[in-house]
């Protein structure tokens, strides 16, 4: 193996890195595509391995009745058990490379181990090296090659494998920390919405003062905005019955639907009923029966089109004996947490 070769390999490794940020796929086939092709091997694997289980994340080359047989789950004790150890097992004991030149005389095919049985008779394999992927003494994975003749691999070509080991365990780091950055980016971003929110609802209160209408309209807008939702209300109560304020996104046929449907008592089992009188959080999956709830107004082709997630938010009593709700039809996704906090 030419050095220049090795060079090669390694700088297009780091280009893929460079150019995919937080893509881990692309970088570990760029990985497994130059090991195989260098060190002259037939196929390979890359295994992520977390709290000693080992799992394969990336693959290049493998026989289709071998892979067959590995996509049809686990087949034996964990990875990590004790004499004999599978090879990925002995790596994840040790933390060291292992290196086998001929698997027919591993302790762990003539012990008939299914999943070495299979690797050598369904996959063909012959010589493997398995080399651990190591940050601060933490295992993270393992890269693996495998040849179906009896060839062991040089010293340089372990040492190769050894450089994608590394720039394996930074790829994935980066991941990490990208994955942080990004999440602190929409935390920082979801806080500045919210404050906003709450900014447009005070001026409307200091503008209006002694009028309640534009108030709960902008409320209404804002939950529905910051909760990604399809249809939102505003629901209050006078102590005896619940009644519809304000909403958003509604159909003029649904409106005049839910209408219909309140004032609802507040001994009702009405959702939002419910949420007011409990005077906690209520939540509606997809599968629940609507009929008791206002959006079984909402009409049957936007029903069809979004899976149904709800829930009715308690919030401050505005004067003794009463009180207010939200309620929401909402996408799916997101963070529900954040969101229900957010009405609240």
């Amino acid at each position: 193996m030419k050095r220049f070769e090795r060079e090669k390999a390694t700088a297009e490794v780091l280009r893929v890195i460079s150019s995919s940020p937080g893509e881990l796929e692309p970088v570990f086939q760029a990985m497994l595509a130059n090991a195989v092709h260098i060190c002259e091997a037939r196929f390979g694997l890359l295994y992520r391995i977390k709290n000693g289980a080992a799992r394969i994340i990336s693959k290049l080359g493998i026989p289709p009745a071998l892979e067959a047989y590995l996509r049809r789950g686990p087949h034996r004790p964990p990875l990590n058990r004790l004499n004999p150890l599978t090879p990925i097992g002995r790596v994840i004991q040790t933390h060291r490379t292992v290196h086998i030149a001929d698997y027919r005389e591993d302790q762990t095919y003539l012990d008939r181990d299914p999943i070495t049985v299979a690797a050598i008779e369904l996959g063909g394999i012959r010589t493997l090296l398995v080399v651990p992927m190591i940050k601060n003494d933490e295992l993270m994975g393992a890269i693996v090659i495998f040849r179906q003749e009896v060839r062991p691999f040089t010293d340089k070509q372990n040492e190769l494998v050894q450089n994608f080991a590394a720039q394996a365990v930074i790829a994935i780091e980066n991941a990490r920390l990208l994955s942080e950055l990004r999440q602190r980016t929409d935390d920082l971003s979801e806080a500045l919405e919210q404050q906003t929110a709450m900014s447009e609802v005070l001026g409307v209160i200091s503008r209006s003062p002694t009028e309640l209408e534009p108030v709960f309209e902008t409320i209404v807008k804002n939950a529905a905005r910051l909760c990604h939702s399809v249809l939102s209300a505003v629901y209050r109560s006078d102590g005896e019955r619940v009644h519809l304020v304000a909403h958003d996104q509604f159909s003029a046929e649904s409106v005049a639907a839910v209408q219909k449907a309140y004032p609802a008592l507040l001994t009702s089992s009405n959702l939002i009923a419910v949420a007011v009188r409990e005077r906690r959080l209520q939540r509606i999956a997809a599968n629940i029966r609507l009929s008791q709830h206002p959006r079984r107004a909402h009409d049957a082709r936007r029903r069809r089109h979004w899976r149904h997630r709800g829930h009715a938010a308690r919030t401050k009593a505005v004067s003794q004996g009463t009180g207010r709700a939200c309620a929401e039809l909402r996408r799916p996704g997101g963070d529900r947490n954040r969101e229900y906090a957010s009405a609240q």
